[in-house]
């Protein structure tokens, strides 16, 4: 019987997840050598050719692909294996390291982070929130076990799993005067308060605006969707914002939401990198977030 080394098959899996030794190197923090050694050392144990380079991308042959098929299945089993161990020896679940955006955070994540915690008392979750661009760097970077962001997003090292589309909004107050149909010609007649520039929040909003030929300039830009709402019911202009953070059910009397027209909606998707590896909690956060595309069918 062959024995397979569990190191070396992780190697040979990352090399073909990022498409290259040097990057897989990277990954696992050793030197591009020591990857290239262990995978030489795995097709010797196979008596196997299981990559090979095309151009600049290493790829997997035949044999390598077949390998590739069980690498997952492997790996699952021994985290598995691993997670059972652990969690007698120390009773802990693990920890889960969550990025999202300030939206998501405040109106999607609470049900979903209280069940997690309810099947799991002892997992530590910790959450970052800032724009897509920088929670997609920490997940990179490993800073960041898993994401909630808005699309597009976009990286070789990257399983990215669209989950839920969300419809932009206008809110505005009751008092104010709005035609049937609100288009951004109708905005580019009233005072309008914005996201800050930076996330694809307000570049979704702008190139809708900038796809009915105007070019606003906002009364305000805020950061926080709730400082919004609340200068919206101040009477200060009207706002374009995720439909996430106006649910109708908890919508104030004094404000008023409508559709645009056309109508505009961002997309959610979770992320996470190829080669990480899943213990317990963070497999049963990354079940959870994908469970809201879903909820959203």
């Amino acid at each position: 019987m062959k024995n397979l080394n569990l190191a070396y098959l992780e190697s040979f899996r990352v090399v073909i997840a990022s498409g290259s030794f040097s990057a897989a190197a990277e990954r696992l923090q050793l030197t591009q050598p020591a990857v290239s050694l262990q995978v030489r050392q795995l097709e010797k144990s196979l008596n196997a050719t299981l990559i090979e380079r095309v151009g600049r991308k290493a790829r997997p042959t035949a044999a390598g692909s077949a390998l590739l098929s069980h690498a997952e299945q492997i790996n699952a089993a021994v985290t598995s294996a691993v997670d059972a161990v652990t969690q007698q020896t120390s009773g802990t679940a693990g920890r889960v390291r969550l990025g999202t955006g300030a939206t998501a955070c405040i109106f999607l994540l609470p049900p979903i982070l209280r069940a997690l915690r309810t099947a799991l008392p002892s997992l530590e979750i910790t959450v970052t929130t800032g724009n897509t661009a920088e929670i997609a760097k920490a997940v990179e970077d490993n800073t960041i076990d898993i994401a909630l962001v808005t699309l597009p997003v976009s990286g070789r090292s990257f399983e990215i799993t669209p989950v839920m589309d969300d419809e932009f909004v206008l809110i505005a107050p009751r008092a104010m005067a709005l035609p049937a149909r609100i288009t951004p010609a109708v905005l580019a007649s009233k005072p309008v308060l914005l996201f800050e520039p930076g996330g694809n929040t307000r570049r979704t909003a702008d190139e809708w605006l900038a796809r009915g030929r105007v070019s606003l300039k906002p009364l305000m830009s805020l950061g926080s969707v709730e400082a919004i709402k609340e200068m919206v019911r101040a009477g200060l202009g009207c706002a374009i914002l995720p439909g996430m953070a106006v649910p109708a059910k908890a919508t104030p009397r004094d404000l008023v939401v409508r559709s645009l027209s056309p109508k505009l909606h961002r997309r959610l998707a979770v992320v996470i990198r190829r080669d990480k590896r899943l213990d317990r909690g963070l497999r049963q956060t990354l079940s959870a977030l994908k469970a809201l595309a879903r909820k959203d069918s």
